[in-house]
């Protein structure tokens, strides 16, 4: 049974940190690309994609509006994808997916999400 489990989300002030993890069973973790997405609050609850990374690492992929402060990282030993994500802003606040692959397909695996939510 294919399983993604998220989490690492919480509760940040602005400019904090979090690092979600993203374990995953179920499938060859390390023959897939591995892909973060986040729910837009508000907006029908579009996906927007955050990031991807290569199956062995060395290919990242940032969205403009995370570039510079999240870094996206995986360990194939331990089945498990990162997201550290600093200097955290309200805007960063939603629900973060990981999925398998590049970027966001219905028809990829899916986690359940974990929330993440940037507040004073």
């Amino acid at each position: 049974q294919v399983q993604l489990v998220e989490s690492g989300g919480g509760l940040a002030q602005p400019g904090g940190s979090l690092r979600l993890s993203c374990a995953a069973s179920g499938f060859t973790f390390s023959s897939y690309a591995m892909t973060w997405a986040r729910q837009v609050p508000g907006r029908g609850n579009r996906m927007e994609w955050v990031s991807s990374i290569s199956t062995d690492s060395s290919d990242t992929y940032y969205a403009d509006s995370v570039k510079g402060r999240f870094t996206i990282s995986r360990d194939n030993a331990k089945n498990t994808m990162y997201l550290q994500m600093n200097a955290l802003k309200p805007e960063d606040t939603s629900m973060y997916f990981c999925t398998s692959g590049w970027g966001m397909r219905p028809t990829s695996y899916w986690g359940q999400g974990t929330q993440v939510t940037v507040s004073s």
